[in-house]
């Protein structure tokens, strides 16, 4: 194992819980992090309307039976609200179910990464077989590979689908989900181009725990959820109770059609499908305080570096990836989709405007929910500035049109 400098002694971080009701732009303080100033007020009636009917129609097109949502335009005002229920005939949705967080973990292990390189526990180009040796993996591969979804390693979950299914509360171990992807060898040559796989981020799981001593679990609640004061998030264990949680529905097709009266309950699933890369559970408030902070480079450990010279996913050329992370025009975040739940977490890195959505039906491609965040991010951009507050000038590289286009032609189930 690498030798590495003495850990730096960390900080003592306040407890503190962020409340609703903020006083007006008054700066958002967590434990330890500060985020931008916010407007204590509702964002106005109409533009709310909009936002609701954008929703309302994404959820039909991926036959969820809810979804829960918060918009945060810090000039204006916020909106927060659950759509529809739990699961199909169930009790309504509150905007404190909580969720399978999805690919925004990936986001989070990369947190991590950059908390422990902050303290000189591991640094980005040190090779994974510095810390797994015996593992099958290129030599050539690194930390920071791993983080900017730049290995050239192949997923794992299409070859576990049906696994995952027949036994949703299995406890899968993350050294067996890497061997999977592993299997299927290298998509192109470390460092050459993105492929963000399950695999890289359960990779990096496993070697920021043995570079630690630490579970996955504590890392996520030492270098994430403490300081941003995530309050109702957490890596479950596998035998983790799924009781209040947002029911997670996959629609079955048969013979090339979505039975969309019929979806499959795939609440249970174990968080440890997924672990590092998927396995988290959180909340739309605490995804919201999340998101704004890596916008803000709000936490000691946040890097400049960490989103420079991103990589570039083709067209758009304004869409692009790094560190664990995708950046559009000036939002940065994740999306995704785990068994269950398509979710979606941006923040504007200029103006502060937050999005965090989640659709409880993941049959639909995850490009749906993408959409989605990006129609309600050009419609809460519009937002009227409040009293005493100026609105900013500049906008994203798409309008709410076309992207409210997009989620009725991802559509998998009828729209009334």
């Amino acid at each position: 194992m690498p030798n590495r400098r003495p850990m730096r002694a960390l900080a003592a971080l306040a407890s503190a819980t962020l409340a609703l009701g903020l006083a007006a732009c008054a700066p958002t303080s967590t434990s330890g992090v500060e985020l931008p100033s916010v407007v204590d007020a509702a964002l106005p009636d109409e533009l709310t309307g909009q936002l609701r009917a954008a929703v309302e129609t994404a959820v039909a097109a991926t036959g969820a039976s809810g979804a829960i949502v918060d918009v945060q335009a810090p000039w204006s005002g916020g909106w927060r609200e659950a759509i529809g229920s739990v699961s199909p005939g169930g009790a309504a949705a509150t905007v404190d179910t909580p969720f399978k967080a999805g690919d925004v973990t990936q986001s989070m292990t990369c947190d991590v990464l950059y908390g422990m390189v902050h303290e000189g526990k591991v640094a980005l180009d040190d090779a994974v077989v510095e810390w797994l040796p015996g593992y099958p993996t290129d030599p050539e591969i690194t930390l920071a590979q791993l983080c900017d979804g730049t290995s050239g390693l192949q997923a794992y979950a299409p070859m576990l689908g049906a696994r995952f299914s027949a036994v949703p509360e299995r406890d899968w171990n993350p050294r067996e989900l890497a061997a999977y992807g592993f299997s299927r060898g290298l998509a192109a040559a470390p460092g050459t181009t993105y492929t963000g796989s399950d695999t890289e981020y359960v990779l990096l799981g496993l070697v920021l725990e043995r570079a630690s001593g630490l579970s996955a679990a504590d890392l996520y609640e030492r270098y994430v959820f403490e300081p941003t004061a995530m309050e109702s998030s957490s890596l479950p264990d596998a035998d983790a109770s799924t009781d209040g949680r947002l029911a997670g529905l996959l629609t079955p097709v048969v013979d090339g059609a979505a039975q969309c009266d019929a979806p499959a309950d795939m609440t249970t699933l174990s968080s440890s499908t997924g672990y590092t890369s998927s396995g988290v559970v959180s909340t739309v408030g605490d995804l919201s305080r999340y998101i704004r902070a890596v916008a803000a480079g709000a936490r000691p450990y946040d890097a400049a570096g960490r989103f420079e010279t991103p990589i570039s996913l083709g067209d758009p050329s304004w869409f692009t990836a790094k560190g664990g992370d995708f950046q559009a025009g000036s939002l940065v975040g994740q999306y995704g989709s785990t068994p269950g739940y398509l979710t979606a977490a941006f923040a504007d890195r200029e103006t502060g405007l937050s999005v965090v959505v989640v659709l409880n039906n993941s049959l639909a491609a995850d490009t749906v929910v993408r959409s989605l965040a990006w129609q309600l991010a050009a419609l809460a951009s519009k937002a009227p500035a409040a009293s005493g507050q100026t609105a900013p000038e500049a906008g994203l590289p798409w309008d709410a049109e076309g992207q409210g286009q997009q989620v009725v032609a991802g559509a998998v189930c009828p729209i009334p």
